[in-house]
């Protein structure tokens, strides 16, 4: 992780969004920001927590071990925070952070965040909304996992891929994830992803074109995830 003194508008990010604009030039002084080669690791699990990161650009894999697999909890894109789980009393981040791409991150430490939250009330408020979202989806993730078979989970994992991320040009999907990253966010093994992949892919709801996936029946995906 080298640091980047080029990157960051003061503008894009979480915390530049919802402070005041007299707070910004704080900011200024107390980030730092940092550039990410594909597959480096920002941060990793019962790692201590120095402070908060912000994603300027690229793609950040959150991800913790469950035994001996992998759990994707998310993959975070520009203007998202990383880091926030590791808020708790315990200081220690709980999950890893892996860049999936070349990315540059905003780095602020614990102390100024804090003093941030104090000072910025619409930060604070919107960061107790961003929780309360947070938590909701945890829950529902939860839920799936206990009642809906696997074939609605890809579903509704390949829907909420396509909001976050929108389609490129083309009309894929528009992130390149492995089929692995894919089954450990949606909860399933390789080989249990590969078989209802090509289930969809029969029945002509995707397409698949090495990485790249073309949603062809979005209606149809809708009715498998609910």
């Amino acid at each position: 992780m080298k640091k980047d003194t080029n990157s960051c508008d003061l503008a894009s990010c979480f915390l530049c969004r919802n402070s005041l604009a007299s707070w910004i030039p704080d900011v200024a002084v107390h980030k730092k920001n940092y550039r990410l080669n594909k597959g480096e690791v920002l941060f990793t699990e019962n790692e201590n927590v120095q402070g908060i990161y912000f994603l300027y650009d690229g793609i950040i894999k959150v991800h913790k071990q469950w035994g001996e697999k992998e759990l994707v909890i998310n993959f975070a894109q520009q203007g998202d925070i990383i880091g926030y789980r590791g808020l708790c009393s315990d200081k220690v981040y709980p999950v890893t952070a892996t860049a999936l791409a070349p990315s540059t991150v905003c780095f602020i430490d614990l102390g100024f965040f804090e003093t941030s939250l104090e000072a910025n009330h619409q930060l604070t408020y919107q960061l107790m909304k961003f929780f309360a979202n947070e938590l909701q989806d945890a829950e529902k993730r939860m839920r799936n996992l206990a009642h809906m078979e696997v074939k609605g989970r890809l579903c509704e994992t390949l829907l909420l891929l396509h909001k976050r991320f929108g389609e490129s040009k083309e009309g894929y999907i528009d992130i390149l994830l492995s089929k692995q990253d894919i089954a450990s966010f949606t909860g399933t093994t390789y080989e249990t992803l590969f078989r209802v992949m090509n289930e969809l892919i029969k029945e002509k709801i995707i397409n698949v074109n090495g990485k790249k996936i073309f949603l062809l029946n979005k209606a149809k995906l809708k009715k498998l995830s609910s």
